[in-house]
Protein backbone atom coordinates (compact mmCIF):
# COMPACT_ATOMS: atom_id res chain seq x y z
CA UNK A 1 0.00 0.00 0.00
CA UNK A 2 1.46 3.34 -1.05
CA UNK A 3 1.27 6.24 1.40
CA UNK A 4 -0.79 9.18 0.12
CA UNK A 5 1.78 11.72 1.37
CA UNK A 6 4.55 9.86 -0.49
CA UNK A 7 2.50 9.73 -3.67
CA UNK A 8 1.87 13.47 -3.33
CA UNK A 9 5.63 14.05 -2.96
CA UNK A 10 6.34 12.08 -6.14
CA UNK A 11 3.59 13.91 -8.02
CA UNK A 12 5.09 17.24 -6.96
CA UNK A 13 8.58 16.28 -8.15
CA UNK A 14 7.11 15.20 -11.48
CA UNK A 15 5.20 18.48 -11.79
CA UNK A 16 7.92 20.90 -10.63
CA UNK A 17 11.02 19.10 -11.87
CA UNK A 18 13.14 18.98 -8.72
CA UNK A 19 13.06 17.99 -5.07
CA UNK A 20 13.71 21.59 -3.97
CA UNK A 21 10.84 22.99 -6.07
CA UNK A 22 8.51 20.23 -4.89
CA UNK A 23 9.43 20.98 -1.27
CA UNK A 24 8.69 24.69 -1.77
CA UNK A 25 5.32 23.89 -3.33
CA UNK A 26 4.40 21.51 -0.52
CA UNK A 27 5.76 23.90 2.15
CA UNK A 28 8.08 21.27 3.63
CA UNK A 29 11.86 20.85 3.66
CA UNK A 30 13.75 19.22 0.75
CA UNK A 31 15.05 16.59 3.16
CA UNK A 32 11.45 15.78 4.12
CA UNK A 33 10.54 15.22 0.46
CA UNK A 34 13.66 13.11 -0.07
CA UNK A 35 12.75 10.93 2.91
CA UNK A 36 9.22 10.42 1.59
CA UNK A 37 10.57 9.44 -1.83
CA UNK A 38 13.11 7.04 -0.33
CA UNK A 39 10.33 5.29 1.58
CA UNK A 40 8.18 5.19 -1.55
CA UNK A 41 11.01 3.54 -3.49
CA UNK A 42 11.23 0.84 -0.83
CA UNK A 43 7.46 0.32 -1.05
CA UNK A 44 7.61 0.16 -4.86
CA UNK A 45 10.68 -2.08 -4.92
CA UNK A 46 12.11 -0.02 -7.80
CA UNK A 47 14.16 3.13 -8.23
CA UNK A 48 11.90 6.09 -8.92
CA UNK A 49 14.55 8.81 -9.30
CA UNK A 50 17.95 8.99 -10.93
CA UNK A 51 20.67 11.67 -10.89
CA UNK A 52 20.63 14.32 -13.61
CA UNK A 53 23.37 16.90 -13.30
CA UNK A 54 22.95 18.47 -9.89
CA UNK A 55 19.33 17.41 -9.69
CA UNK A 56 17.22 14.35 -10.32
CA UNK A 57 14.72 13.06 -12.86
CA UNK A 58 12.09 10.37 -12.72
CA UNK A 59 12.94 6.91 -13.94
CA UNK A 60 10.52 5.06 -16.18
CA UNK A 61 9.01 3.44 -13.05
CA UNK A 62 8.86 6.86 -11.43
CA UNK A 63 6.93 8.32 -14.35
CA UNK A 64 4.47 5.44 -14.31
CA UNK A 65 3.85 5.77 -10.58
CA UNK A 66 3.62 9.58 -10.82
CA UNK A 67 0.86 9.16 -13.40
CA UNK A 68 -1.05 6.93 -11.03
CA UNK A 69 -0.44 9.42 -8.18
CA UNK A 70 -2.06 12.21 -10.21
CA UNK A 71 -5.12 10.06 -10.86
CA UNK A 72 -5.36 8.95 -7.21
CA UNK A 73 -5.20 12.52 -5.87
CA UNK A 74 -7.81 13.72 -8.34
CA UNK A 75 -10.08 10.74 -7.60
CA UNK A 76 -9.91 11.28 -3.84
CA UNK A 77 -10.87 14.93 -4.24
CA UNK A 78 -13.75 13.93 -6.50
CA UNK A 79 -14.91 11.27 -4.02
CA UNK A 80 -15.09 13.84 -1.23
CA UNK A 81 -16.96 16.26 -3.47
CA UNK A 82 -19.47 13.60 -4.54
CA UNK A 83 -20.19 12.60 -0.95
CA UNK A 84 -20.68 16.19 0.14
CA UNK A 85 -23.06 16.91 -2.71
CA UNK A 86 -25.36 14.29 -1.18
CA UNK A 87 -25.95 16.63 1.74
CA UNK A 88 -28.23 19.51 0.92
CA UNK A 89 -27.81 21.15 4.30
CA UNK A 90 -24.70 23.22 5.09
CA UNK A 91 -23.92 22.01 8.59
CA UNK A 92 -21.19 20.68 10.82
CA UNK A 93 -17.63 21.94 11.38
CA UNK A 94 -15.84 24.38 9.10
CA UNK A 95 -12.22 25.25 9.97
CA UNK A 96 -10.84 28.48 8.52
CA UNK A 97 -7.33 29.94 8.73
CA UNK A 98 -6.55 33.53 7.77
CA UNK A 99 -3.76 36.08 7.75
CA UNK A 100 -4.07 38.76 10.46
CA UNK A 101 -5.09 41.65 8.19
CA UNK A 102 -8.08 39.70 6.87
CA UNK A 103 -9.02 38.47 10.35
CA UNK A 104 -9.39 42.12 11.30
CA UNK A 105 -11.13 43.47 8.20
CA UNK A 106 -12.61 40.74 6.00
CA UNK A 107 -13.58 37.82 8.23
CA UNK A 108 -15.94 39.57 10.72
CA UNK A 109 -18.58 40.56 8.14
CA UNK A 110 -18.12 37.30 6.23
CA UNK A 111 -18.58 35.15 9.34
CA UNK A 112 -21.59 37.18 10.44
CA UNK A 113 -23.27 36.54 7.09
CA UNK A 114 -22.31 32.87 7.21
CA UNK A 115 -23.85 32.46 10.65
CA UNK A 116 -27.06 34.17 9.57
CA UNK A 117 -27.42 32.10 6.39
CA UNK A 118 -26.29 28.75 7.81
CA UNK A 119 -26.95 28.57 11.57
CA UNK A 120 -26.11 24.84 11.70
CA UNK A 121 -22.56 25.49 10.53
CA UNK A 122 -19.93 25.32 13.31
CA UNK A 123 -17.11 27.68 12.30
CA UNK A 124 -13.71 27.90 13.95
CA UNK A 125 -11.14 30.51 12.92
CA UNK A 126 -7.35 30.37 13.34
CA UNK A 127 -5.03 33.28 12.62
CA UNK A 128 -1.86 32.41 10.74
CA UNK A 129 0.41 33.22 7.81
CA UNK A 130 0.50 31.08 4.66
CA UNK A 131 3.61 29.20 5.77
CA UNK A 132 1.52 27.86 8.65
CA UNK A 133 -1.95 27.48 7.13
CA UNK A 134 -1.03 26.03 3.71
CA UNK A 135 0.32 22.76 5.20
CA UNK A 136 -2.78 22.57 7.41
CA UNK A 137 -5.03 22.81 4.34
CA UNK A 138 -3.02 20.09 2.61
CA UNK A 139 -3.16 17.87 5.69
CA UNK A 140 -6.91 18.37 6.09
CA UNK A 141 -6.56 20.22 9.40
CA UNK A 142 -8.11 23.32 7.81
CA UNK A 143 -10.94 23.38 5.28
CA UNK A 144 -10.14 26.84 3.94
CA UNK A 145 -7.39 29.43 4.33
CA UNK A 146 -7.30 33.10 3.40
CA UNK A 147 -3.80 34.25 2.50
CA UNK A 148 -1.85 36.80 0.48
CA UNK A 149 0.32 36.58 -2.61
CA UNK A 150 2.61 39.55 -3.28
CA UNK A 151 3.29 40.33 -6.93
CA UNK A 152 7.05 40.31 -6.31
CA UNK A 153 6.96 37.29 -3.94
CA UNK A 154 4.04 35.13 -5.10
CA UNK A 155 2.62 32.33 -2.99
CA UNK A 156 3.13 28.96 -4.68
CA UNK A 157 0.06 26.74 -4.63
CA UNK A 158 1.07 23.08 -4.26
CA UNK A 159 -0.61 20.26 -6.20
CA UNK A 160 -4.00 19.36 -4.81
CA UNK A 161 -4.83 22.95 -3.77
CA UNK A 162 -7.11 25.41 -5.57
CA UNK A 163 -6.96 29.18 -5.11
CA UNK A 164 -9.87 31.60 -5.49
CA UNK A 165 -8.98 35.28 -5.96
CA UNK A 166 -10.94 37.62 -3.68
CA UNK A 167 -9.49 41.10 -4.31
CA UNK A 168 -6.29 43.12 -4.76
CA UNK A 169 -4.57 45.30 -2.18
CA UNK A 170 -1.61 47.70 -2.15
CA UNK A 171 1.00 48.58 0.46
CA UNK A 172 1.91 52.24 0.97
CA UNK A 173 4.92 53.80 2.64
CA UNK A 174 4.37 55.09 6.18
CA UNK A 175 6.80 57.85 7.23
CA UNK A 176 7.10 60.01 10.35
CA UNK A 177 5.41 63.36 9.66
CA UNK A 178 8.67 65.24 10.13
CA UNK A 179 10.64 63.23 7.60
CA UNK A 180 12.17 65.10 4.65
CA UNK A 181 9.98 63.17 2.16
CA UNK A 182 6.71 63.35 4.11
CA UNK A 183 5.34 66.25 2.05
CA UNK A 184 5.41 64.16 -1.14
CA UNK A 185 2.49 62.15 -2.57
CA UNK A 186 4.68 59.41 -4.04
CA UNK A 187 8.31 58.39 -3.69
CA UNK A 188 10.78 55.93 -5.12
CA UNK A 189 11.56 53.45 -2.38
CA UNK A 190 15.25 53.85 -3.17
CA UNK A 191 15.00 57.43 -1.80
CA UNK A 192 14.25 56.18 1.71
CA UNK A 193 17.85 55.40 2.65
CA UNK A 194 18.10 57.32 5.93
CA UNK A 195 15.62 55.45 8.14
CA UNK A 196 15.51 52.02 9.75
CA UNK A 197 12.53 49.84 8.95
CA UNK A 198 9.71 48.41 11.02
CA UNK A 199 8.81 44.89 9.95
CA UNK A 200 6.50 42.04 10.79
CA UNK A 201 7.75 39.36 13.17
CA UNK A 202 11.09 37.84 12.09
CA UNK A 203 10.84 34.51 10.28
CA UNK A 204 7.44 35.20 8.70
CA UNK A 205 6.66 35.62 5.02
CA UNK A 206 5.87 39.33 5.58
CA UNK A 207 9.30 39.87 7.13
CA UNK A 208 11.05 38.18 4.21
CA UNK A 209 8.91 40.11 1.73
CA UNK A 210 10.03 43.45 3.20
CA UNK A 211 13.69 42.43 3.07
CA UNK A 212 13.31 41.33 -0.56
CA UNK A 213 11.55 44.56 -1.60
CA UNK A 214 14.23 46.73 -0.01
CA UNK A 215 17.10 44.76 -1.52
CA UNK A 216 15.51 44.97 -4.97
CA UNK A 217 15.60 48.77 -4.61
CA UNK A 218 19.26 48.74 -3.61
CA UNK A 219 18.53 49.50 0.04
CA UNK A 220 20.13 47.95 3.08
CA UNK A 221 17.28 46.18 4.95
CA UNK A 222 18.20 47.76 8.29
CA UNK A 223 15.32 46.60 10.49
CA UNK A 224 15.00 48.20 13.92
CA UNK A 225 11.65 46.79 15.09
CA UNK A 226 9.89 43.48 14.44
CA UNK A 227 6.31 43.44 15.65
CA UNK A 228 3.15 41.55 14.75
CA UNK A 229 0.31 43.90 13.84
CA UNK A 230 0.22 46.86 11.48
CA UNK A 231 -1.51 49.21 13.97
CA UNK A 232 1.52 48.76 16.23
CA UNK A 233 3.83 49.41 13.30
CA UNK A 234 2.01 52.67 12.55
CA UNK A 235 2.28 53.69 16.20
CA UNK A 236 6.03 53.11 16.03
CA UNK A 237 6.26 55.18 12.84
CA UNK A 238 4.42 57.99 14.65
CA UNK A 239 7.02 57.69 17.40
CA UNK A 240 9.79 58.25 14.83
CA UNK A 241 11.11 54.68 15.20
CA UNK A 242 11.39 54.14 11.44
CA UNK A 243 9.47 53.62 8.22
CA UNK A 244 7.04 50.83 7.36
CA UNK A 245 5.20 49.36 4.37
CA UNK A 246 1.56 48.97 5.35
CA UNK A 247 -1.22 47.37 3.27
CA UNK A 248 -4.33 49.50 2.84
CA UNK A 249 -6.48 46.66 4.16
CA UNK A 250 -4.55 46.79 7.43
CA UNK A 251 -5.21 50.39 8.41
CA UNK A 252 -8.57 51.43 9.74
CA UNK A 253 -7.12 54.66 11.09
CA UNK A 254 -3.79 56.45 10.81
CA UNK A 255 -2.21 57.99 13.94
CA UNK A 256 -1.21 61.62 14.14
CA UNK A 257 2.42 61.94 13.17
CA UNK A 258 2.23 59.48 10.27
CA UNK A 259 2.18 60.33 6.56
CA UNK A 260 1.26 57.76 3.92
CA UNK A 261 2.80 57.92 0.45
CA UNK A 262 2.34 55.74 -2.61
CA UNK A 263 5.47 53.95 -3.75
CA UNK A 264 7.34 53.50 -6.99
CA UNK A 265 7.24 50.65 -7.82
CA UNK A 266 3.71 49.88 -6.67
CA UNK A 267 3.66 47.06 -4.11
CA UNK A 268 0.54 45.00 -4.78
CA UNK A 269 -0.78 41.75 -3.39
CA UNK A 270 -3.69 39.45 -4.10
CA UNK A 271 -5.90 38.20 -1.30
CA UNK A 272 -7.06 34.67 -2.07
CA UNK A 273 -8.86 31.79 -0.44
CA UNK A 274 -7.40 28.31 -0.86
CA UNK A 275 -8.82 24.85 -0.26
CA UNK A 276 -8.08 21.32 -1.36
CA UNK A 277 -8.97 20.80 -5.02
CA UNK A 278 -12.55 19.57 -5.31
CA UNK A 279 -13.50 20.93 -1.89
CA UNK A 280 -14.68 24.21 -3.43
CA UNK A 281 -17.84 22.35 -4.44
CA UNK A 282 -18.48 21.00 -0.94
CA UNK A 283 -21.44 22.62 0.76
CA UNK A 284 -19.69 24.28 3.72
CA UNK A 285 -16.63 25.41 1.77
CA UNK A 286 -18.76 26.66 -1.11
CA UNK A 287 -20.90 28.67 1.30
CA UNK A 288 -17.80 30.20 2.90
CA UNK A 289 -16.33 31.14 -0.49
CA UNK A 290 -19.61 32.79 -1.48
CA UNK A 291 -19.72 35.04 1.60
CA UNK A 292 -15.99 35.83 1.31
CA UNK A 293 -16.51 36.98 -2.28
CA UNK A 294 -19.45 39.15 -1.23
CA UNK A 295 -17.54 40.65 1.73
CA UNK A 296 -14.55 41.33 -0.54
CA UNK A 297 -16.57 43.69 -2.75
CA UNK A 298 -16.02 46.59 -0.33
CA UNK A 299 -12.24 46.29 -0.78
CA UNK A 300 -12.19 46.24 -4.59
CA UNK A 301 -10.91 49.84 -4.69
CA UNK A 302 -7.92 49.15 -2.46
CA UNK A 303 -5.54 48.83 -5.40
CA UNK A 304 -6.60 52.17 -6.95
CA UNK A 305 -4.12 55.05 -6.71
CA UNK A 306 -4.49 57.34 -3.70
CA UNK A 307 -5.83 60.75 -4.73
Amino acid sequence: MFSLDRMRALHSVAQYGSVAAAAAALHVTPSGVSQQLAKLEREAGQELLEPRGRGVRLTRAGRVLAGHAEKVLAQLAQARSDLDRMREDVLGPLRIGAIPTTVHALLPPALATLAAQHPRLEVTLREGEAEKTMPQVLAGDLDLAVMESWADRPTVLPPGVTGVTLFSDVADLALPAGHRLAHRRAVDLAEVADLPWIAWTAGTGCYEWLRQVLREQGLDPRISCTVGGYPTQLALVAGNAGAALVPRLARESVPEGVRLLTTRPTLSRTILAVCRTGEEERGAVRAALDVLRDASARFEGNAAPVR
